[in-house]
């Protein structure tokens, strides 16, 4: 017989302990990530000379690609696996929204204050938007993508980590 326990069900981890080390791993990757995003936006914008906000979306689809392959093989490694196919298009959706939220911070201060220096717009969009959409991201990553072993949708394919390090088998029997 073989037993798959996950970091979230290590007894000797309590649910705040797991989540801080998440939170902190995610932090991690947020934050090459976010220098990635806000390099790419700056080339895009200022050197390439394209719009603040298709620059915007340039740059969050190079960073949310990076994002995905951290935090699926680092943050949240100890999480159940259920298929490449399905995380990474509730991944791109959920990204979507997190750019939504960027690029209306972002069209909120180029359209409506009128602002158009390149502070206010790497403030509007890689401050407030991007701070704003790290916070809904992490939520929907843990609740949609990276599931909870014990979520019922997680029983399509138990996280590949969680089977090298923590199966054991069963011991052969004796004749």
């Amino acid at each position: 017989m073989v037993s798959i326990t996950s970091v979230g069900s290590d007894p000797k981890r309590s649910h705040w302990q797991v989540l801080a080390h998440e939170m902190a791993k995610f932090g991690v990757v947020g934050g090459l990530c976010y220098l990635i995003d806000v390099l790419v936006f700056n080339l895009c914008h200022a050197i390439v000379g394209m719009d603040p906000l298709s620059a915007k979306t340039v740059s969050t689809i190079v960073a949310a690609t990076c994002a995905y392959i951290g935090n699926r093989n680092w943050s949240f490694t100890h999480r159940a696996r259920t298929g490449l196919r399905r995380e990474y298009t509730l991944f791109a959706i959920l990204n979507a929204i997190g750019l939504a939220i960027a690029l209306g911070c972002l069209g909120f201060a180029s359209d409506v204050l009128n602002l158009h220096s390149v502070l206010a717009l790497n403030l509007a969009g890689n401050v407030v938007g991007t701070g704003l959409g790290t916070i809904f991201r992490f939520w929907a990553y843990k609740r949609w993508v990276f599931l909870h072993p014990d979520d019922p949708k997680a029983a399509v394919q138990a996280p590949a980590d969680a089977q090298r390090h923590h199966s054991v088998p069963e011991p052969a029997g004796r004749v």
